[in-house]
């Protein structure tokens, strides 16, 4: 029947090719840093154990295979079956079958990483974590080589896309003034969480041109996205626009996966024939699949049962979108689906890093000679250029941002400086440098810097990327006899 011919969108081929294997891909990346960083964050002797934890947990809340037992080692097996699904899937073999193949496979890495993300406490305590589940599942229902492309579920992560961007833009204009009088940038590149390498020539930028990306900030968060809906080419125009200020984004910072996930869910915008008239290499069918007749009858009905679904779970998030109360990356259901998201809402104006340090000496005095501990994506050492990371995810460097503009007096931190303290192996491997070369210090503490990015005169002079200037002491001197000094 011609109705239902309008659920295939057979000229989306292309685009369903970039959201299944970009998708399968940030799930790789996402694996990878679990399997790399969990054990020592979150393991069974990590600095927030997961065995703890589960002792006062609500499955009902929040659902994960390990509510009935935790183990470093289940752990592993997790992350090492979802990185073998996310291959398969980045080389498109699940698609090459039935649609209910990478359907399974989908839902299988949405189901694993959901039970990393439900005990990940603050370390997973990021938008970019419930924002890749969400794409997990939707994506999840795009079918197969054998299929068409189904228009709901294109339109449904086209929505998901307008959360994402109209949600920042909605947050920033309700935020700091400084989104509103055009100053952010004048801030964020210097302050934001993990400079990248690019991110000092973008803040020595003339002042102009930050307000002009502020400007094109909202020109892309609160406008392009109700293009995304329009006829074509209007609607790849605008999934355009906001591929090319994520790109912007990705050259100035390090966000983990946001970004590229914006990128890749834009993608559900672009039609076959406008993605050959900008790369005449690519097939105008876009999908390898040949010749494909339509979806089964059994197929439809699963789509439109997860389009219901979805539909009826959007209510919260677009009424928390037209609410002044708007929250910043919250779900409302406990399988973290259609979710509201948001970030930076105010900038920070002044960059506040707290420093670590140890000595071998027997007194922490002004005379012991105090060394430090280098991170590897937060800035530390002065010369050093900062590294491109993302869409790798460096939790603990991320969670050291936060130190200081809420406390020190953090649980993990104390943790952390233990773990120190007694060498431990697998958190020195979090770090860039160990400044006693796996043997322990008798003492550590926590120092805060202001850091500030050179210009150009005071690079050509010294060498150093940063300036940064003592504050204070933010935790005396601590040992494993006992602590020096109280709490501040």
């Amino acid at each position: 029947m011609d109705w239902v011919s309008w659920f295939d969108a057979p000229e989306y081929g292309f685009a369903r090719q970039v959201l299944q294997r970009g998708v399968a891909a940030l799930f790789f990346v996402a694996f990878l840093s679990s399997l790399n960083q969990f054990p020592a964050l979150l393991g069974e002797r990590g600095l927030l154990p997961v065995p703890d934890y589960l002792e006062g947990f609500s499955a009902r809340r929040r659902p994960t295979l390990f509510r009935w037992r935790y183990s470093d080692r289940l752990l592993r097996s997790v992350c090492g079956t979802g990185l073998a699904i996310s291959v398969l899937l980045v080389a498109g073999i699940p698609q090459l079958g039935p649609p209910w193949v990478p359907l399974i496979a989908f839902l299988a890495l949405w189901l694993l990483y959901m039970s990393i993300v439900n005990v990940g406490q603050t370390f997973y305590g990021f938008g970019w974590e419930m924002l890749l589940l969400e794409a997990g599942f939707t994506v999840a229902f795009l079918g197969s080589d054998q299929t068409e492309p189904p228009r709901t579920i294109l339109i449904l992560l086209a929505w998901l896309v307008f959360r994402l961007e109209f949600g920042a833009g909605m947050i920033k204009i309700r935020g700091g003034r400084e989104w509103r009088d055009l100053t952010a940038l004048y801030f964020h590149h210097e302050t934001q969480p993990m400079p990248g390498p690019l991110s000092r020539q973008a803040h020595l930028l003339p002042k102009p041109f930050h307000r002009l990306e502020v400007l094109g900030n909202h020109f892309a968060q609160l406008v392009v996205p109700f293009f995304l809906f329009a006829p074509q080419p209007v609607a790849s125009t605008a999934a355009g626009i906001i591929i090319f200020t994520q790109l912007w984004l990705v050259a100035s910072g390090n966000f983990a996966w946001l970004n590229w996930m914006a990128i890749v869910l834009a993608f559900a915008a672009v039609s076959d024939p406008v993605a050959h008239a900008m790369l005449p290499f690519l097939p105008l069918d876009g999908d390898p699949g040949g010749d494909v007749r339509g979806n089964p009858p059994y197929w439809l009905a699963i789509t439109l049962v997860a389009t219901f679904l979805l539909v009826a779970l959007s209510y919260w998030p677009l009424r928390n979108l037209l609410s002044k109360g708007q929250l910043m990356n919250a779900s409302f259901n406990r399988w973290q689906l259609v979710n509201t998201y948001g970030a930076f809402g105010t900038v920070t104006k002044h960059r506040v890093e707290i420093v670590v340090e140890g000595t071998l000496d027997e007194e922490p005095g002004d005379t012991a000679e105090w060394r430090e501990y280098g991170f590897k994506g937060k800035p530390g050492d002065v010369r050093r250029l900062p590294r491109q990371w993302a869409p790798y995810h460096l939790r603990l460097d991320w969670l050291m941002w936060f130190l200081p503009l809420r406390t020190v007096h953090e649980e993990w931190f104390y943790a952390f400086l233990t773990k120190l303290l007694e060498a431990d192996q697998r958190t020195l491997r979090l770090l860039r440098t160990d400044p006693f070369d796996g043997g322990p210090p008798r003492w550590v503490r926590a120092s805060s810097y202001l850091y500030r990015f050179a210009t150009r005169a005071e690079f050509q002079e010294t060498g150093e990327r940063w300036v940064r200037m003592p504050l204070y002491e933010a935790i005396p001197p601590r040992s494993l006899r006992g602590s020096r000094g109280r709490r501040r």
